[in-house]
């Protein structure tokens, strides 16, 4: 490639697998250079971000450290979490960093990179453990928000707090760590009781700076501003009904909310972040699925496909030709559903260090 520009070498490079890419810095001395630069990493992760994927950590593969990642361009590879040394549990992710919990350590957290295999072990804070936290022993919202232009990364842990024995007393408080600083720092408000299911948990949506997470009875969606530390609600679109399940996601750096009906899904986008103005971008039947609708679960989406889970599947959906596709099935039995441990994932090369 010594007759192309180099800028047209980086966007060639741009296009690569994580696992090619660092290949390709041991070809020469000049392509090492070229993707070693900040220019390039900004530009990969930029590319890497348009190309959504859904990440599963497939309950029998815990104990292997194994995680599946299904990718519409390249298909489905099994990614090994093996550098961490420990058996862990995927609570958030969020372009290209993972925020995994210790499963034998309560308490302990990880923020990695699975694909640049790079890890950093939290500190630990200074405030009561999570152990307070209501209900399970661990924080009721775990979120990860990083900041691809400011090469940033917040980790949340947040709950209700109670004494031993007693009901929550509405005090939620939120530990935030900040990477830049390498420190937790905490805030406690006060907060109406809100309940939230797995699904709920694992689709924590960060756009606009805020991390964002839809209550169970769907009523609003819960959304944390990390420059002020604030909290507030969101509505959503009026026409989500009550008998329908929905959904929180991400759409093309915009909050998206998928409703499923025993029929339709249909996919609504956040036009006006501040004025809560929702539009509906697509409608599809599910008559040709009919008989999974009760057990799937949207994951991942863009504007031309979505990524969805069932118990033992994974399918897409392209938008613009009306076809879904099988892109993963569990070939043997497995203890917990696909989409209680599925989150949508983007392959970056973001640092957590």
């Amino acid at each position: 490639m010594g007759f192309f520009p180099d800028e047209v070498i980086q966007q060639i490079l741009a296009r690569l697998p994580v696992k090619s890419l660092f290949r390709t810095k041991t070809v020469c001395k000049l392509w090492n250079k070229l993707t070693s630069d900040k220019y390039f990493i900004r530009l990969y992760n930029e590319v890497s971000s348009k190309n959504p994927m859904l990440l599963v950590q497939i309950s029998d593969l815990i104990e292997s450290k194994g995680v599946i990642c299904v990718d519409n361009w390249r298909g489905v590879t099994e990614i090994s979490l093996d550098f961490l040394h420990d058996r862990v549990k995927v609570r958030a992710s969020c372009n290209g960093l993972l925020c995994c919990s210790s499963i034998p350590e309560m308490g302990v957290y990880y923020v990695c990179n699975p694909m640049t295999r790079e890890w950093k072990l939290l500190p630990k804070s200074r405030e009561r453990p999570v152990t307070r936290f209501y209900p399970d022993g661990e924080a009721t919202l775990v979120g990860l928000a990083c900041d691809l232009a400011k090469n940033k990364y917040n980790v949340v842990l947040a709950g209700y707090h109670r004494a031993f024995g007693h009901r929550p007393d509405g005090t939620f408080k939120c530990l935030v760590f900040d990477s830049e600083s390498n420190r937790w720092r905490k805030f406690v408000s006060v907060q109406d009781y809100y309940q939230f299911s797995i699904m709920n948990r694992n689709q924590v949506v960060f756009v606009n700076g805020a991390l964002h997470w839809l209550t169970d009875s769907c009523s609003f969606i819960l959304a944390l501003d990390l420059e002020g530390d604030v909290w507030r609600k969101i509505s959503l679109p009026d026409k989500v009904g009550s008998e329908s399940r929905s959904y929180l996601l991400e759409c093309d750096g915009c909050l998206s909310v998928i409703e499923i009906s025993d029929e339709w899904m249909e996919t609504w986008v956040l036009k006006d972040y501040y004025r809560d103005e929702w539009h509906s971008v697509d409608k599809v039947s599910l008559r040709c699925i009919k008989g999974m609708v009760p057990s799937i679960f949207p994951i991942s989406q863009t504007r031309e496909y979505v990524f969805l889970a069932t118990h033992k599947q994974v399918l897409v959906y392209h938008r613009n030709g009306r076809l879904w596709k099988e892109m993963y099935s569990v070939k043997y039995g497995s203890t917990l559903p696909l989409w209680f441990c599925a989150h949508a994932f983007r392959s970056t090369i973001l640092s957590c260090n």
